[in-house]
Formats: structure tokens, C-alpha cells, sequence
């Protein structure tokens, strides 16, 4: 009597499949004891598996292969899927089911080529296998394979909702590794190098995990607007314990200070081993991790830098600011005790690239998520996807989250005065539409520059129309609309007159040590002596608007003539501030002044960043494959203080893995020097990146690019 088939093992060919879909840079798949095979879904794959003492025959055998996802794997929900194996016919029919064809037989062993549907679920699945003899009635013998198998997102294909068609872009938003993140005021932004690391080895594994703390039903992780909508809410830890502890206090002795990290890899290690949130990360951190996740998973995605970037706290498509009859700016909001508006220097998020089925047609493309925890949504702290078409035109009424981006991006600066013979007790005395969203950045594709800005691109046009035009007022309007809050505040009427003229200069940037003066430029445009009380002062500030130290404040009361000019002048020497500064060095200007006889009122205000030394990291334009390099990092301790609790963190994909280098306290103005030796893995240009930070001293990094070459035989 024949028995049943007994299934000997199953070889998936991780290396072979990885090349045509374009998995091979994943480190799992090398694996010596156990490597894992990486997949994109809506492509064949090739397996083959050996059986104890004879063949599969069709005219003997029943041999079912069964691919489960998740618990409670179901054929309808797509977590399961059934392939009956046949001779006979082509079972790869339907591209909407899983498929097998059998590529040849030979003694105990049968070749297979595997479909997987191109809307499967992502992520780990694993592979049953049944076989009984034809019409016995015995049970099926049930092969389980140790290893589970990842399916990913396939931009390549046409079928995955996250297809894109330029193909040449996947090679930047999908198989780049280290990247850009635009960071610092407007003015004074700069490039920060960042090691996306995707294909490293505890990437997917970390991603799983993060999956597990989410309440997305398997049978969901196929569709990329509920998953990266899962990646917003998990990447930050408010929720669900996700991967990352968001601070911006500066306090960061019981955890790594968000400055110090060179990129994704340690923050998803650290996860993994403990399987705890990560502490700290801001906003560049979380969007970093983000990008990791997203194009390790399949998913096309970019940072996205917004400077000057709104945070508004009540849905208004305002930014406010109130201050007292006596020109004090208040400290709360007192139309929302609860919170209060801010205005960031920057803010970063991600753009993810997909079709939007839940949308009428023209919304697919670019959408926007936001991991860094501000407000909530659908009572998480989750943002997006918002179709940036739909932010472009105003459709606040389109999910997810688009009411918030267009504030973020096109928000209108409102200050607001007390008096108590208007309707909400305030009076408008101050409107800025150009202020927010003053230029988008992201990573230019197929281009890295280690010292400079020449790898920015400006994407401003793909978020709003161009600021002041006719198109971008009426898609804020539209989406005020739609907004009830905001109705009333854009309803109130302008200020009355005003015949003075108020100009806050602005400054970009300084050098650490040196001084800078406060200007405002004031012109009586009437035709009657004005009087002016002004109030001017100077502070630093954390990176998300959150005061921190006053530095130096100024009052003066003055008249000035009919058609004349002054100016208000306020000087601050390095001494003053030096000791007030926070991590990032930002600093912010404040000046207000009003109008006795009219009472008319103007405030402004200005951000600028404190410049500090990059690393130099010196290292050969080429360097041998497989041999130790030495590189040389240094820079000058610009304060006039001691360095202590030093350190620096280096990374580089295929040179060196997440290095961390104690170093003794520095003295003021003393050379910060050290070597270390660097092994490369993988031939062709390779990226490197370091950081410094110290108890005094945070947010020093450097880059650098090399060329790995081959030894000549």
C-alpha cells in the first residue's frame, strides 16, 4: 500500500529570488546558520522541496501548500492562501490568489515557482505543506517549515496599490541607505546626514514587532494607507509602548539624547533586544525611523522638512499669539486653556508614495504622515495619510488629517490684543500669511553632498500654490470652509488704521562667540507726530517654539515725525547668551510696539540658529575592500567651557556598524581628535556618518563619502 508523501525539507533560494526581487541588499538573507528569504508580493518566486524516499505523483498524491499569515489564518480575509498541486495544468491562473507551477521533478526532489497575490499581506508568513495518498480517507501528513518567509510592498508592480511608475525613483525612495534630513531655522537650515540602514539585519524583525503592538488586524497589513497610518501611530511611544520616547526638554541623562544618534539601526536594535520603548527622539528621529520602516517594508518614502512650521492646537487654521493691554504677551491661549498654539522652526515628516482607492481620482501619489506625537487623531497620536493634493487644494473634509497639514504649511500668523469692546475680548492687530511654510525641503534623489546644501530639493509647489497667489488664498479659504472654529476667526475685520510702519530684520545665522544686534526699522508714513512704545527682547529657545532663557529685553518710548524714520537698535554680546543656549543653539527675537494716538499695534518675531563646528572626518577617496582603513575625526571645542561625559557615535552601512567612542572632558578651544578603522563589506561609494555630544556641547555631526574599491588580481 503506498503511504503518504513525508516531506523531507523545503529550500526557498533566498540568495537566487533575491536579485529579481530586488531584495538582495537585505542582510537576513545571508544568514550562515539560518538564512531568511525576502519576497515582494505579485511576483514568482522559486522553492523546491525534497521528499523522503520517492517523488510527488499526481496520480498517487494529494500535496497541498498552504501559506498562513498572522493568527487565525483565513482564505477570505487573505491571511490564507491554498495551492492544490498539479501536473496537469497552470495553477499561476489568477493574479489575485496564490498560484504554484511545478518547474521540473527530478528523483526525490520537485522545483516550484510560487505567486504570491500583488494585494497579499505584508510581512512574516509561514509555510505548511499536506499530502495524503488520493482518495485515502487517513489524515493528511502536515509539514510545518522552521522558517518564516518576509512578503513585502512591490512598487515595481503595477497591481501593488504603492506601484510607482518612474522605476528610476524607487532607486532613491526604496534601496537608498543614508539620506538627508533638513534640520535649524529657516535661514540657516542645514542638511543632517542620517544612516537609514533598511536592509540591516534587525530592521524587519523590529517592524514585526512594532506590528504586534498595533491593533491592525492581519488581514489589513496589505494595505499600505492603514499600514503607514499603523507606522504613524507606532513609531512614537504615547499609545502603544511603540519603538521611540519623544523629548525636547534637554534632559536626556537616562537615555540618548536625539542629537546623538547617527541613525535608524541603534534606535530598532535597542527596540528589539528589549522590546521597550526607545528613549529620546524628535521629530528628524522619528521621520528617520519612519523612512527605515517604510522602505524596508516596500514602501516609496521621503523626509520632508517644513521650516517654520505650524502646530495648530485647536483647529482654527490660525496661528495666535495674544498679548495684555501693556504689550506682555500672554502665556496661555484664552480661547484654548487646554493647549496652545506654536510655531516650530522646522518639523519633519515623512511622504509616502501610494494609490488612495478611499479618494476620488487625482489623490494617489505623495501622502504625508507624521510620527512625532503633537495631537490626536481618532483619539491616537497618528497623522496621515494625507494626500498632498488634497492639502494643496484645501479638501479638509478627505482622510486623514488633512485640516492639520494644511495648517501646518499654510497657516495664517494672527496676534491678537485684549480689548474688551470686541466680541471674544481680543482685537486683531496683526496678520502674517507668508510666514508659515516657508520653504518644504527634501533629499534631491541620485545625489549626496557630505559638505554642503546642493543635495536639497525645494518641494514647496507640491504642498501649496505659491504663497500670495490668488490659487493658494482660495485653497486656504476652502479649507476654512470646511472648518467651523476657523470661520470665525477668519470672519473678524482687519485692523483700523495704520500709518506706522514696522520692519523686525531678520538675521539667518551667526557664528557661536559672536555678537548680534536686534534692528527694527520704523517710518511714520502719516502726517502727524506718533508716539511709540516698544518693547524689544531676545531669548533662546528649543527647536518646537518652547521658550527656554530669556536673555536681554529693552523699552523704549519715543515720538517720531510725519515722514520720517528710526531705528530701534538692541546689541547682544556672546557673553550674554552664551550660558542661555539649548541644545540646537536656536535663538528668537521678539519686538512689539504700539501706537498711543491710534492704537494701532504691531509684533514680530524672528528665529535664527547659533552655528557651531561640523566633524571633520578624514578618511582616503578610496579605500580597499575587505582591509582595515583608518579615519581620522576632529573638530575645535568652541565654548569657553570644559567638555565632559564625551562621546561619539559613527555609523556606516557595509563599514561599520553603530560605533560608539568615549572620549576624555575637553578644555575651551582644545582639538577634539580621534582614529578608528573602518572594514568595508560591499565595493562601489559608501556614506559615513558621526556625531559628537558631550553634557556642555550637543548636536556636532559630520559625513563623508568614499569609494570601496576591489584589489586588482
Amino acid at each position: 500500500m503506498t503511504e503518504s508523501l513525508s516531506v523531507e525539507l523545503v529550500y526557498f533560494y533566498p540568495r537566487e529570488n533575491a536579485k529579481p526581487h530586488k531584495t538582495d541588499k537585505f542582510e537576513l538573507i545571508y544568514d550562515k546558520e539560518k538564512p531568511i528569504p525576502i519576497l515582494r508580493r505579485g511576483l514568482k518566486f522559486t522553492i523546491a522541496i525534497r521528499f523522503v524516499g520517492r517523488t510527488f505523483d499526481e496520480k498517487k498524491d494529494f500535496l497541498r501548500l498552504i501559506f498562513n499569515f498572522g493568527q487565525n489564518p483565513n482564505p477570505i480575509k487573505g491571511t490564507r492562501g491554498i495551492v492544490r498541486l498539479s501536473t496537469s495544468r497552470k495553477r499561476i491562473e489568477d493574479e489575485k490568489f496564490w498560484g504554484a507551477n511545478i518547474l521540473n521533478q527530478r528523483d526525490d526532489t520537485i522545483s516550484l515557482e510560487i505567486f504570491a497575490p500583488p494585494a497579499a499581506p505584508v510581512g512574516a508568513w509561514n509555510l505548511q505543506i499536506e499530502t495524503r495518498v488520493l482518495n485515502s480517507t487517513s489524515p493528511a501528513k502536515v509539514y510545518n517549515h522552521d522558517t518564516q518567509f518576509y512578503l513585502l510592498f512591490n512598487p515595481w508592480n503595477c497591481h501593488d496599490l504603492v506601484f510607482m511608475p518612474d522605476e528610476r525613483l524607487l532607486d532613491e525612495y526604496i534601496l537608498t541607505d543614508v539620506g538627508k534630513i533638513w534640520v535649524g531655522p529657516f535661514g540657516s537650515s542645514k542638511g543632517r546626514e542620517w544612516v537609514f540602514g533598511q536592509f540591516d539585519a534587525c530592521v524587519l524583525p523590529a517592524a514585526m514587532l512594532m506590528f504586534e503592538k498595533s491593533e491592525l488586524p492581519p488581514a489589513s497589513y496589505g494595505d499600505p494607507i492603514k499600514v503607514t497610518r499603523t507606522i504613524s501611530k507606532l513609531v512614537n511611544s504615547n499609545d502603544d509602548d511603540g519603538i521611540l520616547v519623544g523629548r525636547w526638554d534637554g534632559e536626556y541623562d537616562d537615555g540618548t539624547a536625539p542629537s546623538a544618534w547617527t541613525g535608524s539601526v541603534p534606535i530598532l536594535q535597542e527596540f528589539l533586544d528589549t522590546q521597550t520603548s526607545v528613549s529620546y527622539g524628535q521629530c528628524w528621529v522619528f521621520s528617520g525611523v519612519v523612512t527605515t520602516i517604510c522602505r524596508a517594508l516596500g514602501i516609496p518614502s521621503r523626509v520632508v522638512s517644513n521650516l517654520v512650521s505650524a502646530h495648530d492646537a485647536n483647529a482654527t487654521l490660525t496661528i495666535d499669539k495674544y498679548y495684555t493691554l501693556e504689550n506682555e504677551e500672554m502665556s496661555y491661549d484664552p480661547n484654548n486653556p487646554m493647549g496652545e498654539d506654536s510655531v516650530w522652526n522646522y518639523h519633519v515628516w515623512n511622504d509616502v508614495w501610494m494609490a488612495r482607492p478611499d479618494l476620488p481620482q487625482g489623490y494617489g501619489g505623495w501622502q504625508a504622515i507624521d510620527a512625532t506625537p503633537q495631537e490626536t487623531s481618532s483619539n491616537y497620536y497618528q497623522c496621515g495619510p494625507s494626500s498632498l493634493e488634497a492639502i494643496k487644494n484645501g479638501q479638509v473634509g478627505f482622510n486623514y488629517d488633512v485640516g492639520f497639514m494644511v495648517a501646518s504649511v499654510n497657516a495664517d500668523v494672527m496676534r491678537w490684543k485684549e480689548d474688551a469692546t470686541r466680541e471674544l475680548g481680543f482685537a486683531r492687530i496683526y496678520c502674517n500669511r507668508y510666514h508659515i511654510g516657508r520653504v518644504i525641503l527634501t533629499k534631491q534623489p541620485f545625489f549626496f553632498d557630505p559638505n554642503g546644501d546642493r543635495d536639497r530639493e525645494d518641494i514647496t509647489l507640491q504642498y501649496k500654490a505659491p504663497e500670495g497667489s490668488k490659487d493658494e488664498r482660495m485653497s486656504l479659504y476652502n479649507a476654512v470652509r470646511g472648518t467651523e472654529l476657523a470661520k470665525t476667526f477668519f470672519a473678524l475685520p482687519d485692523p483700523g488704521l495704520e500709518d506706522v510702519e514696522f520692519d523686525l530684520e531678520e538675521l539667518d545665522r551667526i557664528k557661536i562667540g559672536e555678537g548680534f544686534c536686534l534692528v527694527v526699522q520704523i517710518k511714520n508714513k502719516g502726517n502727524s507726530i506718533r508716539t511709540i512704545k516698544a518693547i524689544l527682547s531676545a531669548g533662546s529657545v528649543f527647536y518646537n517654539g518652547v521658550k527656554a532663557n530669556p536673555i536681554k529685553k529693552m523699552e523704549k518710548e519715543f515720538t517720531i515725525k510725519p515722514g520720517t524714520e528710526q531705528t530701534l537698535r538692541m546689541t547682544i554680546m556672546a557673553d550674554e547668551y552664551l550660558d542661555k543656549l539649548v541644545e540646537y543653539c536656536n535663538m528668537k527675537l521678539y519686538a512689539i510696539a504700539s501706537v498711543n494716538e491710534t492704537r494701532q499695534t504691531w509684533a514680530d518675531e524672528d528665529d535664527f540658529q547659533v552655528l557651531k563646528p561640523k566633524i571633520d572626518i578624514r578618511i582616503p577617496t578610496e579605500i580597499p575592500l575587505g582591509r582595515p582603513t583608518t579615519i581620522t575625526l576632529r573638530f575645535v571645542n568652541p565654548l569657553k567651557k570644559i567638555l565632559t561625559n564625551c562621546k561619539f557615535n559613527i555609523s556606516g552601512p557595509t563599514l561599520l556598524r553603530n560605533q560608539i567612542v568615549r572620549y576624555n572632558n575637553v578644555k575651551p578651544g582644545a582639538l577634539v581628535k580621534i582614529n578608528t578603522d573602518v572594514i568595508p563589506k560591499i565595493p562601489g561609494e559608501q556614506k559615513l556618518v558621526a556625531t559628537f555630544s558631550s553634557k556642555e556641547l550637543l548636536d556636532i555631526i559630520g559625513s563623508a563619502k568614499v569609494e570601496v574599491v576591489e584589489d586588482e588580481e
